[in-house]
């Protein structure tokens, strides 16, 4: 079966250029918001949102105290944005000559102008590259069909991931658009604490409790193609044993997950029920290793329903 052009193509490998220039953009998104929100258990303050005209940021408390600010990056009109609630905007080009650096450094004048001075730690996180955001001169290519293709598919794994967290029970993420990792997740908590993986500060910090995380990522050089991952966490021994649902699932050792390709999304008769199938069969497979709460784990199946 040919693949719809609604769900459109995403290889890392073909775009990666632009995906890297795009990527480091929505870091300084991130790092607004992990400055200015209010803080919340898991860093759920610093996630981003993907909306239907790209990356955004909550409403955040402007520095000054005069209100709100939106910084968002607009994926169809391929700029940078500052709004505030008062409705003055600042919007910045994103252009194949406009360097992250550049970019950064008019982001940041343009919240100062509209709500007061912050400042960030201009260091990438989560990225092979280490050269400051506001210094950043070699991220610079952008391709609007590259982004525009990104964005589709972007939008149709994140609305996969909010249609498997609806009817959960527990306590749950919304579809975050993480800027470190470049990827979107929904989180599903057990509501019991869990050890960290490790003592570093995004680890102690966001995996300090029992959750089962299904996302979406189009690809990054440790693996150059996009696809669905799953993991639980803290995964018992066997965790990577079983087979799931649909067949072209498969755990990916190098990784530590479980990866449903995009392709073979793509190419399915019905690719948003294939990618919900394999949301759902790992988290039913999690909650059964990991021994949750039945009635949990029958939540997410909507069972009871969601009250009409």
């Amino acid at each position: 079966m040919a693949p719809s052009p609604s769900w459109p193509s995403v290889s890392y490998e073909e775009w990666r250029e632009t995906c890297d220039t795009l990527h480091a953009h929505t870091q300084v998104l991130g790092k607004l918001a992990a400055e200015l929100a209010p803080p919340e258990p898991q860093l759920q303050h610093a996630a981003l949102r993907l909306t239907a005209r790209g990356w955004e940021t909550a409403a955040l408390p402007a520095p000054d105290g005069s209100g709100a600010l939106v910084v968002a990056l607009d994926l169809r009109g391929h700029q940078a944005v500052v709004e505030h609630s008062d409705g003055r905007e600042v919007r910045i080009d994103l252009t194949p000559d406009h360097a992250v650096g550049g970019v950064t450094r008019e982001l940041l004048q343009a919240v100062a102008n509209l709500g007061g001075p912050v400042e960030i730690d201009p260091t990438p996180q989560e990225v092979s590259w280490t050269v400051p955001l506001d210094e950043d001169e070699e991220h610079a290519t952008y391709d609007p069909d590259q982004v525009a293709s990104y964005f589709a598919a972007a939008t149709q794994a994140a609305q996969v991931l909010a249609a498997f967290r609806a009817p959960y029970r527990g306590r749950s993420t919304p579809v975050n658009a993480w800027w470190g990792s470049f990827d979107l997740a929904v989180s599903l908590f057990s509501g019991q604490p869990a050890e960290p993986p490790s003592p570093d500060f995004i680890m102690r910090n966001s995996m300090d409790a029992e959750e089962v995380a299904v996302g979406w990522w189009p690809g990054d050089v440790k693996y150059g193609k996009a696809a669905f991952y799953a993991y639980a966490h803290p995964a018992p021994p066997g965790f990577a044993d079983v087979a799931l649902e649909p067949a072209a699932a498969r755990w990916e050792e190098a990784l530590g997950l479980y990866v449903l390709d995009w392709d073979d999304v793509r190419a399915s008769e019905d690719p948003h029920t294939f990618a919900l199938q394999f949301a759902r069969s790992t988290f039913q497979h999690a909650c059964a290793t990991c021994g949750w709460d039945e009635s949990l784990a029958a939540s997410a199946e909507g069972a009871p329903p969601p009250v009409a």
